[in-house]
């Protein structure tokens, strides 16, 4: 096993300092919870991107890492447990003279009347010592009386303006201060640039043609464009004998099932230039690469036998060429101004129209998972009508297919009217109280228990009687246009995936080079086959998958450590982008983060804040 678990750090380009006293660690890890030396590699590759640590394995972070392996331990046996059936509902019955003596009483399952929208109230009511979802006052969680809410967690630029926020007694009780704070904000222009997979549209369906297709019209794109950039030799066959330097395209794939390793690596290049052949792909003669399954490349080397192309350099990005985005704007009316209804004067896009925005940007889960009270939601409500953004980008899950009330399939109510009691009301309520100006987006996650559970998602279809068009459901993954400020949005954690595929050599920061990869690759899900809980269907990705324009804001939530980037697109300086992992607004019983930025002209310009709740 030390053998192994040695072979598997190399494997994955780690470095072991006091090599000895980590392997023995390192056996003693897997012997106690039960793990491989792949997976405890694997959660040690985890543990280090969340920590922003480099390639180097040290002795002093075993302790720490010892830590991690048990809480992951526990919310395995947790999630395993909850996902028991129980006929009987138990109540938790509690003296209140005798803390220590509590016992649980099973009753009678308790028919409870069905709430209706009207008589909905965010705020929750009490009932002598029982909470109005059934839970005694002692079990409700303390997240809504915590008073140092939002504290500043770090920031792109030096925001000048986001700073500690604390909510103080005299603020909860006075309404003239918050009534006073409120000041009108300008509307900002809203188009959908991307409506792909419409709403009822037909999945579960795709087939191995489809995939076939997806593939390769992935390749022959990437293959035109490096043509059309006149910087690369012809493109040529890899997989014929030649002993002079080729240049070809292709896709990087695994020989075998499960993760991609160093050795071997296969690259299949197009119907066009090789029939589809795959050849193996040497890769010892690059100082630095990073790869994962699912990738276009090309690769320029030699292939002197005809069954191994040694490769000198590799290029992962399209030479960038600014797309002119005019006939996106035909979008607009369909996307916003939807049942013919008038367009609001501010919304008709025009040259005056700065490039300015000001968002806040969270994603789910909007509730902590010992309740389904949404505080965390409400306390987000909250903040953004103090500070006034432009545009709400609220990502899911909303309602969390994870969430353990959930899972016990125990509610007194459907998925979808708990969305529209619990999320939507507040949403109304938040754009009734801060006027036209405000917006808000919708984009759903494949965790969303009352949502089609297939990506790419199409958008939800909340049918509200919003008359100024302020709640904008979008599809996942999408892209916007405000205030001529192109916003690309994706729920789905695609930077978790390609961490977890990843093979890297020589590379610095690892969470930068994630995200340069959707970017280089034009893809907002650029790895196949795809991770083995997430239900792509292939037949709907072409368009939806493909980034038509280049976002000036990319938002990925993921489980990883949330931050906001800003980074060069590859073979350019000029293009920027700001990459944004907002977290998770409620992370297990506690509060999460979510990000606050101010975009102003171009990325270089703007200011973030991530602010933990």
């Amino acid at each position: 096993m030390e053998d192994e678990i040695r072979a598997e750090f190399r494997k994955n380009n780690f470095v072991l300092v006091e090599e000895e006293a980590i392997i023995q660690k390192c056996v003693t890890f897997c012997i106690n919870y039960d793990l491989s030396p792949s997976d405890l590699v694997s959660s040690w590759d985890l543990y280090s991107i969340n920590r922003l640590l480099e390639l180097i394995v040290s002795d002093a972070h075993m302790d720490a890492f010892r830590q991690q392996l048990e809480s992951e331990q526990k919310q395995a046996i947790i999630d395993k447990e909850q996902g028991l059936h129980s006929y009987t509902d138990v109540t938790m019955v509690i003296n209140d003279e005798h803390e220590d003596a509590k016992e649980v009483v099973p009753t009678s399952p308790i028919v409870q009347k069905a709430v209706s929208l009207e008589s909905f109230d965010i705020t929750p009511v009490t009932n002598g010592k029982m909470h109005s979802l059934g839970k005694p006052l002692e079990l409700v969680t303390p997240f809504g009386q915590r008073k140092d809410k939002f504290v500043v967690h770090s920031t792109l630029n030096n925001l000048p303006t986001v700073h500690e926020v604390k909510k103080e007694h005299d603020e909860e009780n006075s309404d003239d201060d918050v009534i006073k704070r409120v000041q009108p904000i300008k509307r900002c222009s809203l188009e959908v640039l991307s409506s792909k997979p419409e709403s009822g549209c037909r999945y579960m369906h795709d087939r191995i043609e489809d995939k076939f297709n997806y593939l390769e019209d992935r390749i022959m794109k990437y293959s035109e464009a490096l043509v059309a950039s006149q910087l690369f030799d012809e493109l040529v066959d890899p997989s014929v004998a030649s002993q002079k330097a080729i240049f070809s395209v292709g896709m990087i794939c695994c020989e075998e099932e499960g993760r991609l390793k160093e050795k071997p690596i296969m690259l299949q290049s197009s119907v066009e230039h090789s029939g589809g052949q795959r050849v193996r792909l040497e890769l010892q003669k690059l100082a630095q690469l990073s790869i994962f399954p699912g990738q276009v490349v090309g690769v320029e080397g030699h292939n002197p036998s005809g069954h191994c192309l040694i490769a000198t350099k590799i290029v992962d990005y399209v030479p960038f060429s600014v797309p002119d985005d005019d006939n996106n704007r035909l979008t607009k009316r369909q996307a916003v101004d939807q049942d013919n209804k008038p367009a609001d004067p501010s919304d008709i896009l025009s040259d005056d129209i700065t490039s300015d925005l000001s968002l806040i940007i969270a994603s789910g889960p909007f509730t902590t998972t010992d309740n389904l009270f949404f505080e965390p939601l409400s306390d987000l409500l909250a903040y953004a009508q103090r500070k006034q953004p432009q545009l709400l980008v609220l990502l899911g899950p909303f309602i969390d297919s994870e969430h353990p009330e959930i899972k016990k399939g125990t509610l007194n109510k459907t998925y979808d009217e708990l969305f529209r009691l619990e999320v939507l009301k507040r949403l109304q309520d938040y754009v009734e109280y801060m006027g036209t100006a405000a917006r808000v987006i919708l984009v759903p996650s494949v965790r969303d228990a009352h949502h089609d559970h297939v990506f790419p998602q199409p958008a939800f279809n909340i049918n509200l009687a919003d008359i100024h068009n302020q709640i904008t459901c979008i599809t996942n993954p999408g892209i916007i246009s405000a205030n001529k400020v192109k916003v690309g949005c994706c729920s789905v954690d695609v930077l978790k995936h390609l961490s977890t595929d990843l093979v890297s050599r020589g590379i610095k920061n690892r969470m930068n080079t994630l995200t340069n990869h959707l970017l280089s690759q034009r893809s907002f899900y650029p790895l196949y086959p795809p991770a083995e809980d997430t239900p792509v269907d292939l037949s709907l990705a072409p368009e939806a998958f493909q980034m038509s324009v280049i976002p000036d804001i990319l938002i990925v939530p993921s489980d990883l450590t949330q931050f906001v980037k800003v980074l060069s697109l590859e073979g350019t300086s000029e293009v920027k982008c700001i990459c944004v992992n907002p977290g998770r607004l409620a992370k297990g019983e506690g509060g999460g983060h979510f990000v606050e930025l101010n975009f102003h002209g171009s990325p270089d310009s703007s200011s973030a804040s991530v602010i933990r709740i």
